[in-house]
């Protein structure tokens, strides 16, 4: 019979991501795994096979927790203009706080890895995809309330937002100014005011 868990995977993780999003994939070492997490080699690569395979596990568990809790008004059903604004205002307020210099894993993933790790690839490909839809489920929720024009092309939008809102992540991890990243993030959003239904 085996000897139980010594540890609790999903505080593991949530270590891991802290980890991973400081460092990096690559500038994360094993040792720096094994240290931050707190559990020996042999238990982290039983329960995950390889550095890799934790990382994979890390990404989900930042997919399922962090990113959900983000995205969460741009995809409810009644999203909206004002989630989207919201979503670029929470990302301007993350350059002012501890996430400054952090950014976001998924986003820092796809600019340090990307399609040189077609491992990682998978994930980045479905966080770009899931931003996306959750833009357009907003956009699209808009249109139907009447907030924008019926003649919005929602697809295009929803990938012009997906782009922005991975730069301000980008210029988040760069600890570049807050100021700058609030004003372009106002910037960005201030396109919805050329598709706005009139009254």
């Amino acid at each position: 019979m085996g000897r139980a868990k010594q540890y609790d995977r999903e505080v593991l993780l949530d270590r891991a991501v802290e980890l991973f999003r400081r460092k990096g994939f690559h500038g994360t070492s094993t040792a720096d795994l094994v240290s931050e997490l707190g559990v020996n080699r042999k238990s982290m690569y039983a329960e995950f096979g390889s550095k890799q395979g934790l990382f994979e596990a890390t990404l989900e568990r930042y997919d399922e927790k962090h990113l959900s809790m983000v995205l969460a008004r741009l995809e409810s059903p009644d999203g909206g203009t004002d989630a989207i604004r919201r979503a670029f205002a929470g990302y301007a307020r993350a350059s002012e706080g501890r996430i400054s210099g952090l950014g976001c894993l998924l986003c820092n993933t796809a600019v340090e890895r990307g399609a040189l790790a077609p491992a990682s690839l998978r994930y980045v490909d479905a966080y770009l995809t899931r931003l996306t839809r959750a833009f357009k489920n907003a956009l699209d929720s808009a249109v139907r309330a009447g907030e924008l024009l019926d003649s919005t092309d929602t697809d295009e939008l929803a990938a012009y937002f997906t782009m922005g809102l991975i730069g301000v992540a980008a210029c988040v991890r760069a600890e570049w100014s807050p100021a700058r990243v609030h004003a372009a993030c106002r910037v960005t959003t201030s396109v919805l005011d050329a598709h706005r239904a009139v009254p």
